[in-house]
This record gives C-alpha cells, sequence and structure tokens, in this order.
C-alpha cells in the first residue's frame, strides 16, 4: 500500500505526462502561429493577446489561493512560446533571404 507521498508523485507523474502532450499541441500551435506572423509581417509580442490570455484564464482558476502560482506557471508558458516564434522566425527568415 501506498503512503500519501507516493500517491501524490504518481498523480503528478500522470498530470506531467497529460502536460507533456500538451505542450506538444500547444508548440504546434504556436508553430502556426509563427508562420502566420512572418507572412503577414508582424510581431512576435502581442501584449493585448497575452493580457487577454492571462486574465479569462485566471478568471477560470476554481481555487484563487493559487492565482500567482498559475501566474508564474503561464508566464513561463508565455516566454517559451515567444522565444519559438522568434526562432522561428529567424529559421523563416534565413530560408527565404528575407528580413
Amino acid at each position: 500500500m501506498k503512503n500519501k507521498l507516493e500517491e501524490s508523485r504518481d498523480i503528478i507523474n500522470e498530470i506531467d505526462d497529460e502536460m507533456i502532450s500538451l505542450f506538444v499541441k500547444r508548440m504546434a500551435a504556436v508553430s502556426m502561429v509563427a508562420e502566420y506572423k512572418y507572412e503577414n509581417g508582424l510581431p512576435v509580442l502581442d501584449s493585448s493577446r497575452e493580457d487577454d490570455i492571462k486574465f479569462n484564464n485566471v478568471e477560470k482558476l476554481c481555487n484563487k489561493s493559487i492565482e500567482k502560482y498559475y501566474l508564474t506557471f503561464f508566464e513561463g508558458v508565455l516566454k517559451s512560446s515567444k522565444d519559438y516564434q522568434k526562432d522561428l522566425l529567424e529559421k523563416f527568415e534565413k530560408k527565404t533571404g528575407n528580413k
């Protein structure tokens, strides 16, 4: 029989597996966004979009006591997304020779 710590870690491992899958899907969508932005000459940063997403997601939290921790987590997701877009835009530019 597992103790509470072992049970908790099993749950966390399952969640991490799901998060990896969702992260891969999210980054595939980010790649599509980067391609669109490249084709239309748009910048990576859209701060009003980021603000909207953060606000809407925080509103969905059923446990408001973890709001600041969610924002820390989600800001990391947003940073990864922007960094990936920047890398992709550089690759598109090198591939096409455009800036």
